[in-house]
């Protein structure tokens, strides 16, 4: 009961910061693909690619609750910190805009196929609520933020925890990792949907990349950090099972 109470206080607080936000507004590009930006056809790809994934995650968030009803309120945890972390807006001298993922706690405690659904429902309310985002581009951020990112930083916590690097490395890999693919993912759809005249989809990537690159490597270093501090946080006053080394 103690612990279940304890990561109720950490849900509302988290939540709480998250709602601050609504009442701060910020005019910028930023990472979230906006609403009705892509063409219809790429806008419509990756809404396709992107429903299978909720399935699955569905299928795996349906499966942990019924093993235990008292992940829950740890789920809500993960979705919390996804959402203000995801909603921070942080400016960038190229005049865009970049914001943390926030993906690495929940891809460590629960799997990829979870962050899918708790990534769409961030996404969702994000869209909604903070105009970040949009309706329309939702499959095609939710690919980058809730899927692909998510799965790679899974695959540096799986293969740090084998190879027994020390937790807090992993920890900080996994998230770090995770919100670098997802800035990656992202300057991909937006090459491939926008290809530079001359040089091609290529040559937008590279374009696009630059763009977020000034900010997006020390904001995810920082993620990186801030998600090491949480867990060792959360294993410390036993509200997780420690894993890894």
């Amino acid at each position: 009961m103690k612990r279940e109470q304890q990561l109720k206080r950490l849900s509302l607080s988290g939540l709480a910061a998250g709602l601050l936000l609504l009442v701060v507004p910020e005019q910028a590009f930023a990472m979230h693909i906006m609403e009705g930006f892509l063409p219809p056809m790429w806008a419509l790809a990756w809404w396709m690619l992107f429903l299978p994934c909720l399935w699955y995650g569905l299928v795996r968030l349906r499966r942990i609750v019924a093993e235990d009803g008292n992940q829950k309120v740890l789920l809500a945890l993960c979705g919390a910190f996804i959402f203000v972390l995801s909603a921070l807006k942080i400016p960038s001298v190229t005049g865009s805009c970049s914001h943390p993922t926030g993906v690495g706690l929940a891809v460590i405690l629960f799997g990829p196929g979870v962050v899918a659904i708790l990534g769409a429902i961030v996404l969702l309310f994000q869209a909604l609520l903070l105009a970040h985002g949009g309706l329309t581009t939702l499959g095609a951020n939710g690919m980058s933020m809730a899927v692909i990112g998510p799965f790679v930083g899974y695959l540096v916590w799986q293969m740090a925890c084998r190879a027994g690097i020390r937790r807090d490395v992993g920890v900080f890999l996994c998230a770090m990792l995770a919100d670098l693919v997802t800035y990656f993912v992202t300057s991909v759809q937006l090459g491939v949907a926008f290809p530079d005249p001359q040089s091609g989809a290529t040559g937008s990537i590279v374009k696009f990349m630059g763009i977020f690159c000034l900010t997006q490597i020390p904001i995810a270093i920082a993620e990186g950090l801030l998600t090491v501090m949480i867990y060792d946080q959360l294993t410390k006053r036993q509200l997780i099972a420690a894993q890894g080394h």
